[in-house]
């Protein structure tokens, strides 16, 4: 299992999460977030005959980090673009801080929740700074030197600022990855989400992502995790959601879901993957 409080060991990605280019602790910097809670009730999505998801229910109080784990297939991917409007569900409600969000603008709603995908989508022409920047400068209206301050602060909580002006295709993968995070981050998101964030990473680079995501949970940040990292799930989340076919199977703190898992189904499923 990674160590959650490490960072990536490898020479092109050696700049620990939180430190100054040098190696040297620096001052951690924050982003002025509120914390809110979301909650999905009755979610159903279908694309043609094929029922994606079924009657999914989840809720994630404010502050706390729900892991979502499952075979593929099983509609947690899914699940997280219903969320935040990507897909629009055919039933159900989606909540934040207790109100019904369905009604907002699809934007707005994406400007208060940050999704960090499988791949990191950075543009090749442009460099780390410019990337993380470019949200802020587009959909917040910033001058260029607002942004460029906003993208800086960003990559001091990643451990990048090293980084700033060189392209994406200088980082390794964990790098890449850890600049998309800030890039979520430079938007001030209420709500984080991340799908499969180290599941396109070679295996030595995980532990960097995991190791950040798992600060951010520390700092106090409402994430909704898709993962097959079992360890982050267990030893970071606070409530972990455990899916089969587009339904929820089963639900709850890490040492009930890991220890004593009350269905057949999910008992298979940690047999397999543990």
């Amino acid at each position: 299992m990674p160590d959650l409080h490490k960072s990536d060991s490898s020479p092109a990605d050696s700049t620990p999460a939180g430190s100054s280019p040098s190696g040297a602790p620096s001052p951690r910097a924050t982003t002025t977030r509120s914390a809110v809670s979301l909650t999905g009730t009755g979610l159903h999505l279908s694309f043609g005959t094929h029922h994606v998801l079924r009657g999914v229910d989840i809720a994630v109080d404010a502050g706390t980090t729900t892991t979502v784990i499952g075979p593929s297939g099983s509609g947690k991917s899914t699940l997280l673009r219903v969320l935040n409007r990507l897909h629009e569900p055919d039933q159900g409600d989606i909540l934040l801080d207790g109100r019904s969000v369905l009604k907002d603008n699809p934007d707005e709603l994406r400007r208060r929740i940050g999704m960090v995908f499988q791949h990191f989508n950075l543009f090749p022409h442009k460099t780390v700074v410019d990337n993380v920047a470019l949200g802020p400068r587009k959909l917040k209206g910033l001058s260029k030197e607002e942004a460029r301050e906003v993208a800086l602060r960003q990559l001091e909580i990643v451990g990048l600022t090293n980084k700033a002006d060189v392209r994406p295709a200088r980082l390794s993968g964990g790098q890449q990855q850890r600049v998309a995070i800030a890039r979520a981050l430079a938007m001030t998101p209420e709500v984080m989400f991340f799908d499969e964030a180290t599941s396109a990473l070679d295996p030595e680079l995980v532990k960097g992502v995991l190791a950040l995501m798992a600060d951010l949970a520390t700092e106090g940040m409402t994430m909704v995790v898709v993962t097959h990292e079992m360890g982050f799930a267990r030893n970071v989340s606070d409530s972990v959601l455990f899916m089969d076919r587009g339904a929820v199977v089963e639900t709850g703190a890490p040492d009930q879901i890991f220890d004593d898992a009350s269905s057949d189904r999910l008992r298979a499923f940690l047999s397999q993957v543990l």
